[in-house]
């Protein structure tokens, strides 16, 4: 779901680096110092996973694990995101300095609302099983849909002939949503059972 350089009109670049400067700045205010490491190294997941790419014309398809993201970082996201893509963008010329800002209110944006729709029932350590693992498949399936349909929506926005490429953009990654949400359910429970504290779980002390 990164969007390569040249696509995108100025005012649209600009509004992406205004969005993405927002939502950094507010996740490093709600980054508290002892989560540094566990940013760093969801950044560091997110990176080495996005790097493997399928070309879809001024887009491409990939895996994420925004909604594992934003379930473990919430608003961190933004910082994190913005590092990962940063990294990418300098070291494999990869999306591109310019649409940095697009491509990270993109993918971060996404993570922030999985975060606010699903975290309370993944998180929910009295509540049903089943239904905080239903909320993990679709915090996968959903991050990633919506990461491909914010980029969609910045390219039509830019100019409305890439409709056609957004939609196919969006269409690509509904394989990959699936998958995603399949990862995002194993990776939740395995938290869930083992490590409750990444997921912002109560740790009960016997």
């Amino acid at each position: 779901m990164h969007i390569s350089e040249g696509f995108l009109s100025p005012g649209v670049l600009v509004s992406g680096f205004v969005i993405a400067g927002a939502g950094v700045a507010y996740g490093l205010k709600k980054t508290d110092p002892d989560r540094i490491v566990r940013v760093s190294m969801t950044s560091s997941v997110f990176f080495l996973a996005s790097l493997v790419n399928i070309r879809v014309g001024p887009g491409s398809a990939h895996m994420s694990l925004i909604g594992a993201m934003g379930l473990m970082l919430g608003w961190s996201s933004f910082p994190a995101v913005f590092t990962a893509l940063l990294l990418q963008a300098a070291l494999f010329q990869f999306g591109g300095l310019f649409v940095l800002g697009v491509n990270t209110a993109s993918m971060a944006s996404a993570a922030v609302m999985v975060h606010l729709l699903f975290g309370g029932a993944v998180r929910a350590s009295g509540g049903s099983e089943k239904l905080a693992a239903a909320a993990s498949f679709a915090a996968g399936f959903i991050g990633v849909f919506l990461g491909a349909a914010f980029s969609g929506l910045w390219l039509a926005a830019s100019d409305p002939g890439l409709s056609g490429a957004a939609w196919a953009l969006i269409a690509v990654h509904l394989p990959a949503a699936f998958l995603e949400g399949a990862v995002t359910l194993a990776m939740t429970a395995f938290l869930r059972r083992t490590f409750p504290d990444v997921l912002g779980m109560a740790v009960t002390r016997e």
